[in-house]
């Protein structure tokens, strides 16, 4: 029977080896609201999404010197509680943290409780290791291999 008139979630996998982490959310978020299927509709929008497993997180790309320019800040709420990071600290430290931020903020900021919603179908891993081989992930190349990042040797 067709998924797509069942209502059934699919489940995704997507290689984030050496792929540049913005230009890679921008593939996966339309996935995560179901635009992709014929039956998407605004008001569905958080019923017919299907769910994404990433999987080399930990070796996702960003372009020129956006690891050590690129800032991630917060506030505690207390006084003098600014956090701020480059994106070379918090990917040593929490190596899923980048590309995670990169999709949660491209979601549409409507309503926080659909955004969580669609937050939870994304299952991120640092490496090619994942708990969802029982679900069958249909392996996708989002990007192709033109989008493949490679560093610039000096020769």
């Amino acid at each position: 029977m067709n998924t797509v008139v069942t209502g059934q979630k699919l489940f995704y996998l997507i290689d984030a080896k050496n792929q540049i982490a913005g230009r890679l959310a921008s593939k996966i978020v339309p996935i995560l609201m179901g635009k992709h299927k014929p039956i998407y509709s605004p008001h569905l929008g958080q019923e017919c999404g299907d769910h994404v497993v990433i999987v080399n997180a930990k070796h996702v790309a960003l372009t020129g010197d956006k690891w050590k320019r690129k800032m991630y800040r917060w506030h505690t709420g207390y006084a003098g509680g600014l956090k701020e990071y480059t994106a070379e600290q918090r990917h040593e430290r929490f190596p899923t943290y980048v590309l995670e931020t990169a999709i949660k903020r491209m979601l549409p900021k409507s309503n926080s409780t659909t955004r969580k919603l669609k937050m939870s179908r994304v299952h991120i891993f640092p490496e090619d290791v994942h708990t969802y081989e029982a679900q069958q992930p249909i392996p996708l190349d989002l990007l192709g291999t033109d989008a493949v990042y490679a560093e610039k040797e000096n020769i």
